[in-house]
């Protein structure tokens, strides 16, 4: 298990839960919007905003944490993260937000402690980067975007 140091944002609403697995076996915790003065916002079609969270988050070096959309929402309301996944990386400090995009038909109301996203803890490899006159041979070579089947 990997420790998040986690602090509210100043004026953020302290009954808001901190990110939560829902269940024992979940890969992601849910995050919530914690929204000014409690109000909700509405996102129209084809919209997109960055909802607050309330939170600032400590990740410890060699991870990041990853910011996925929930399934149900982009299902259900098409509501969905336009750069997903996100990274936060280990050394921002800043205000966690998360960018939402209404990928469906109707508006869509994000209420004041609603689940909007999910966060996932993942380990971060850097690489170094080695520049070569040739790169070594594969059956795939430079097939790409459906060259090993249909699309």
């Amino acid at each position: 298990m990997v420790a998040i140091r986690v602090i509210r944002e100043d004026g953020a609403d302290p009954a808001i839960a901190l990110p939560a697995y829902e269940t024992t076996g979940a890969a992601g915790a849910d995050v919530r919007a914690n929204l000014p003065n409690g109000n909700s916002i509405m996102l129209e079609p084809g919209q997109r905003a960055l909802i607050p969270t309330g939170l600032r988050i400590e990740i410890p070096n060699g991870y990041e944490v990853q910011v996925r959309p929930r399934s149900g929402l982009a299902l259900k309301h098409g509501i969905t993260l336009p750069n997903t996944p996100g990274t936060i990386d280990s050394d921002y400090r800043g205000p966690l937000g998360v960018i939402l995009l209404n990928a469906g038909q109707e508006s869509f109301e994000i209420a004041h402690g609603e689940r909007i996203a999910q966060l996932v803890v993942a380990p971060v490899v850097q690489a170094a980067f080695e520049p070569v006159e040739v790169l070594s041979d594969t059956d795939r070579g430079a097939g790409g975007f459906g060259s090993t089947g249909r699309g």
